[in-house]
């Protein structure tokens, strides 16, 4: 039995959680969303923001690009395809077996480690360009740590864009439908949302931060903030996944996608 709590946790644990979840979601994961994610596609969040045409990254063809928390690497796999030299890294080690499998299936192979974001395992300046579509930020207890290891590894004036749940969405209900427009939680409530085993070990947790949080973490951790994208829900998409749909989506965003650079 899995119980919902509001309560602390170190990163260490927040890693072993994080760990365990994805580790025993990986093939349900996929099977549930990977339809909509493809296999070698570059999509930013539930709102469907595809990379080939939003462009945030800019030209990637001759760039080293670094993914993190990739999952099944389907974003690298992109990557790769326009040229770029992509690596990627993500806490799950069956998700990282499933992204080998969608190598063979796809015919592009992307080199891939099993790392903590809080503990990249590259060079200082390795990478023109850092990237993230939900992964590893909101799995971490301390965001600027991470932004610290990502600001590490890439060049100066390197680029990092990642998408993360918008902090607005953290005062509702998970709940994608017009019933779901009411606050039921404090915005300045930053105590994690933790799901706990029979034993009441942590098995999923996911840290909440403020707009103001993630710019202090930004700008702590050595980067100028760009730009921030709010996306709108897109006419004729209906598809919902979790607290994400069409009826919440056009009132109020969902995602928010950071675009900064290393000062």
């Amino acid at each position: 039995m899995v119980e919902p709590q509001r309560i602390e946790l170190t990163e260490a644990q927040t890693s072993k959680a994080s760990r365990t979840y994805w580790d025993s979601a990986a093939s349900e994961y996929l099977e549930e969303h990977g339809a909509f994610l493809g296999d070698d596609r570059f999509v930013w969040c539930p709102e469907g923001v595809d990379e080939a045409d939003a462009q945030l990254l800019g030209s990637v063809r001759g760039k080293r690009v670094l993914e993190i928390g990739c999952g099944a690497a389907q974003c690298a796999r992109w990557l790769t395809q326009q040229g770029a030299q992509a690596v990627a890294f993500d806490i799950s080690v069956e998700q990282l077996e499933i992204g080998k499998a969608l190598d063979r299936k796809t015919g592009t192979a992307v080199r891939t480690v099993a790392a903590d974001a809080t503990a990249i395992p590259f060079a200082d300046g390795t990478f023109d360009i850092a990237c993230s579509a939900f992964g590893a930020l909101p799995f971490v207890a301390d965001a600027e740590a991470a932004l610290r290891e990502i600001a590490r590894t890439l060049k100066p004036q390197g680029l990092l864009v990642f998408s993360v749940t918008h902090p607005i969405r953290w005062s509702m209900p998970d709940d994608p439908t017009s019933a779901g427009l009411r606050i039921t939680q404090s915005y300045f409530d930053r105590t994690p949302y933790v799901e706990v085993d029979e034993h009441g070990v942590a098995i999923y947790a996911e840290h909440h931060r403020t707009t103001g949080d993630w710019i202090r973490a930004l700008t702590g951790a050595g980067f100028v903030v760009d730009d921030l994208l709010e996306p709108e829900w897109p006419a004729g998409h209906d598809q919902v996944w979790g607290g994400w749909g069409p009826d919440r989506g056009r009132l109020i965003p969902g995602t928010a996608i950071w675009s900064a650079h290393k000062a």
